[in-house]
């Protein structure tokens, strides 16, 4: 995206890949939820992710070691100009589809074309920008980018999912499906059990082994996803060996719950692992769509009520951090930095309606005694309360003039969810705020998030270090009015828009981190979310079967580069 790749053109392997590793055996996922639908490329029903990647590739690979480099895979070259007004790409002639066809120049127009009219709301977004697509030849494809002013697009368009024009109906792909797509990828789908489990196996035939983004990746013979409808169950399961690995997210159970047989012998390993890329980040989402928080004097009141210090020693065993922003722990991050010249320069046309501290850095997150009833904190809440027209009548905040009560619902469909709702359910009460919680089961829950059926909830964004085009998608005015977005709070703000736009067109890093800052700035300055904690490492829990390689991504664990240990057995740990 910046500056030139790390690696030579003719690299052997991926840094953080082992091209020694073995082949063969199994590997078997254990996910939450459940699955309705094998088609991720769509907006309805729930989908099994992993199909992008190990089914279904791109026209190239991600380097994981750097901020937003692609390499080749179905794409053996790409070529565009200074000012990125067009790409193009010319695929490898080696290249095939599982059912052994060819991948070629129409399957890649097929694809942008079926994706921008009928695919995610990211993709009509992203590929409804180019001006023109042909295909020279049967192995080159060139899109016209003029007018875009998008110097990510290239590379997003380097991303783009390809499908088999002879295997893909258009007037159906809309529709959910349990039969596996027909990728170029390394793994096949070759069984399905609706709502429990995928397994995939690796196809002989797969064209791109010897492609230098895939050596010492897809290491197994086949691939098992199985499905948890309930965290505690899945948990035993992991304990009794039913699947391989798991990334634990509970902090209570990370600290004391590996205390069981296999995790003392070290038949279990657990690998601590801290990535360079911003620390995911977990919120509570106000959907700014409902008038109870259309004011953001309710919203600074409601984020000053949240306290951190309490629930960090008491559940979290003060394992996490919080910062304000999205982009915690790396260069982007605004929080706790002064702008420099250029980000003043950028947020000139919107100063006078942001926060002061914000734009200055010197905003901090309140900081409670950690005792659960700070007093300081409580009446800063209730003093910007009463300015949005809210008086307390006895213990009942209530609206100045029509008397009716400061309450909304917390959505919620995971038991650390509802600890955390709780305990702040138990700090609104004390400013006189009603609070209720509901707690919905996976597909539910996510099916009221996609369609902003919600008051609040809570939500992680996930962040890389080279933000762009999907920060629309995440709150860009026109995301607000599109379900199945991920602008959850219906932010609809033009310096959002803006600085988004300038993050597009900046040609140096210097330039891109100062737009990104400024973008954190106005988010920060909307108070859309309460920022509940920032997680700096990642906790991973392996069963010593599954191997991995030494050297670690930047962007942190990855299950497409290990293996499975030669001298284990193969039986399934269901029979």
């Amino acid at each position: 995206m910046h500056g030139a790749p790390r690696l030579p053109a003719e690299f052997a392997h991926m840094p953080y890949a082992n091209p020694a590793a073995p082949k063969g055996g199994r590997v078997i996922w254990g996910l939450s939820g459940t699955f309705d639908s094998l088609n991720p490329l769509i907006v309805r029903g729930l989908a099994v992710q992993q199909m992008r990647g190990y089914v279904i590739e791109s026209l190239m690979a991600r380097g994981n070691d750097e901020a937003f480099t692609l390499y080749g895979l179905l794409a053996k070259t790409v070529e565009t100009d200074d000012a990125r007004t067009y790409v193009t790409f010319r695929l490898d002639p080696r290249a095939r589809f599982s059912d052994g066809k060819p991948v070629t120049a129409e399957d890649v127009l097929f694809s942008w074309a079926l994706l921008r009219d009928k695919g995610r709301p990211n993709h009509r977004q992203y590929y409804a920008k180019v001006a023109k697509a042909e295909a020279p030849d049967p192995l080159t494809v060139r899109f016209d980018l003029a007018g875009a002013n998008d110097r990510e697009l290239p590379l997003i368009l380097g991303l783009m999912p390809i499908l088999p024009r002879h295997a893909v109906d258009p007037a159906t792909f809309e529709e959910t499906t349990m039969t596996g797509p027909v990728g170029s990828g390394p793994y096949r789908v070759t069984a399905v059990r609706p709502g429990a489990s995928v397994t995939l196996t690796r196809n002989p035939d797969y064209w791109g082994r010897d492609v230098p983004a895939n050596r010492g990746l897809w290491n197994f013979d086949e691939v098992r996803l199985d499905f948890y409808r309930e965290a505690n169950g899945q948990f035993e399961a992991f304990k009794r060996g039913l699947y391989d690995f798991r990334v634990e997210h509970e902090p209570l159970r990370w600290h004391d719950g590996y205390d069981f047989p296999a995790a003392r012998s070290g038949e279990l390993i657990r690998d601590t692992i801290r990535p360079g890329v911003p620390q995911p980040s977990e919120f509570l989402v106000f959907n700014t769509r409902r008038p109870v928080f259309s004011d953001i004097r309710v919203r600074r009141a409601l984020t000053l009520l949240f306290d951190f210090e309490w629930i960090n020693k008491n559940y979290f065993f003060g394992l996490y951090g919080r910062k304000a922003g999205f982009f915690a722990g790396s260069e982007l991050s605004a929080y706790e930095r002064a702008p420099d010249d250029r980000e003043r320069e950028l947020l000139v046309p919107y100063a006078a309606r942001m926060a002061p501290e914000i734009v200055d850095g010197s905003y901090r997150l309140p900081v409670t005694d950690g005792s659960g009833r700070d007093r300081t904190t409580l009446r800063t809440a209730l003093a910007l309360l009463s300015e949005a027209g809210y008086d307390l009548d006895g213990t009942v905040l209530r609206q100045r003039t029509t008397r009716t009560p400061l309450s909304f619902e917390i959505l919620v469909t995971t038991r650390d969810q509802e600890r955390i709702a709780l305990a702040y359910q138990r700090d609104l009460k004390r400013a006189g705020v009603e609070a209720t919680i509901r707690a919905v089961d996976p597909v539910q829950f996510d099916q009221r998030r996609l369609g902003y059926e919600f008051d609040m909830l809570q939500n992680r964004w996930d962040q890389s270090l080279s933000p762009g085009n999907e920060q629309s998608f995440y709150w860009g005015t026109e995301a607000a009015d599109i379900p199945g977005t991920r602008n959850y709070m219906g932010a609809k703000d033009p310096a959002i828009d803006a600085l988004i736009a300038a993050i597009l067109e900046a040609r140096e890093r210097p330039a891109f981190v100062s737009a990104v800052r400024a973008l954190d700035r106005v988010l920060m300055s909307g108070f859309y979310a309460i920022p509940l904690f920032n997680v700096p490492e990642q906790w991973i829990a392996r069963w010593n079967r599954i191997e991995r390689p030494s050297a670690t991504a930047l962007t942190g664990y990855l299950p497409e580069t290990w293996w499975r240990k030669a001298d284990q057995p193969q039986a399934d740990p269901r029979n």
